[in-house]
């Protein structure tokens, strides 16, 4: 078994710790612990301080899937607690291992999203968010790629890395579409609830559906490594409890609590990132204006990324390359399979955002010269 190199987190962390202005973020604003406690009351943080560092339960703790479970409007037993979003997808995959079998998952996408079935001897299947379709979630491609052997479809929604969103009677239809076939349907909901116009509600409503989340990007701490799976299916639910026990136990303790207070108190923690990336989104918007000779772009839906393309066609990575050496770090398109683009994350930066699109901005300049000087 193989896995194929994550070229992604390779090429962040090489650059992100001494860097002046990170572009590729793909999180908001950032939060210090004392942030999170500060939000607490009086009896909670006193529990933080005092609570004993031993084995979480393998479901999660009792308050923090209560918490997760009034947000999300289910069943407290409908929530499993997982280590971050990528245990979910691991677990998902994992199960969906059978031989013979495939799944359909999009194109680009978080780059475990295909290196963890291939590495398991899924069949992969990809259905397109591409710019010639306005980076739409297309549910009709979705439908014709699936046969008796497809065991999971995967929407991400808002999408990673282009913002794309998909409308509620889309995911419904799908929803449909997938339990009349016996297939999963999974919705990455990582950056739910950031939207920039249509608002769409989570698949949680849905009675077949699967979610998956956590509090790395819309909740912007992902130092808490805290995600859950919801899913009304008890048996399913009986699958994923046996799996989390066995790859990881159970969740830090110390992180639950954080994560449980985030929850609680998410109009102020989702209200930062929201503000953030709105008031950034439409700088960006002016940015890419400005340079439209030299960078394309659709604007995102939801979330807090955008997927720009290099006007020429050419491969992003040596710009990409290049902004580096100007103090600006961005993400190549060739760590999502589509060497044009690259992802820009536009909410981390926060108030320093008008900063950075300064430098970048007299960095596209300086390219754009360079190449009209080359040709």
């Amino acid at each position: 078994m193989q896995l194929k190199p994550f070229l992604l987190d390779a090429w962040l962390d090489q650059y992100e710790h001494h860097i002046d202005f990170d572009l590729a973020a793909s999180t908001g604003p950032k939060w210090t612990v004392n942030d999170i406690l500060a939000l607490a009351d009086g009896e909670t943080r006193h529990r933080f301080f005092n609570h004993k560092l031993a084995y979480s339960r393998p479901a999660g703790a009792d308050s923090l899937r209560q918490a997760i479970a009034e947000m999300q409007q289910v069943p407290v037993e409908a929530v499993q607690i997982v280590t971050g979003a990528s245990e979910a997808l691991v677990v998902l995959m994992w199960l969906a291992a059978e031989p013979g079998a495939n799944v359909i998952i999009p194109l680009p996408g978080y780059p475990p999203f295909s290196a963890l079935p291939e590495s398991l001897g899924l069949e992969t299947r990809f259905y397109r968010v591409s710019r010639e379709n306005d980076f739409r979630i297309d549910p009709d491609e979705i439908e014709r790629l699936a046969d008796s052997n497809t065991r999971l479809i995967l929407v991400n929604t808002p999408h990673n890395p282009t913002g794309a969103t998909i409308s509620d009677g889309e995911m419904e239809a799908l929803d449909d579409f997938a339990a009349e076939r016996g297939i999963q349907l999974v919705s990455d909901e990582v950056y739910h609830p950031i939207y920039h116009g249509r608002q769409t509600k989570s698949a949680a409503r849905l009675p077949h559906a699967t979610v998956i989340a956590d509090l790395s990007k819309a909740f912007s701490i992902p130092g808490v490594r805290t995600g859950w799976m919801i899913d009304h299916n008890a048996q399913r639910r009986l699958q994923y409890w046996n799996a989390r026990a066995t790859f990881s136990i159970s969740n830090n303790t110390t992180g639950e609590i954080l994560s449980e207070i985030a929850i609680r108190k998410r109009d102020i923690v989702l209200g930062r990132a929201q503000e953030a990336a709105t008031r950034n989104l439409k700088l960006l918007a002016r940015f890419m204006a400005d340079h439209r000779d030299v960078l394309g772009w659709i604007p995102p839906r939801g979330g807090m990324t955008a997927f720009p393309w290099l006007a020429s066609g050419e491969n992003a990575r040596p710009f990409c390359q290049a902004a580096t050496e100007h103090g600006i770090l961005l993400a190549p398109g060739d760590c999502f399979d589509v060497p044009s683009h690259f992802r820009l994350g536009f909410a981390a930066s926060a108030e320093n955002f008008p900063k950075a699109l300064d430098r970048f901005s007299a960095f596209v300049k300086t390219w754009s010269s360079r190449m009209a000087t080359v040709s």
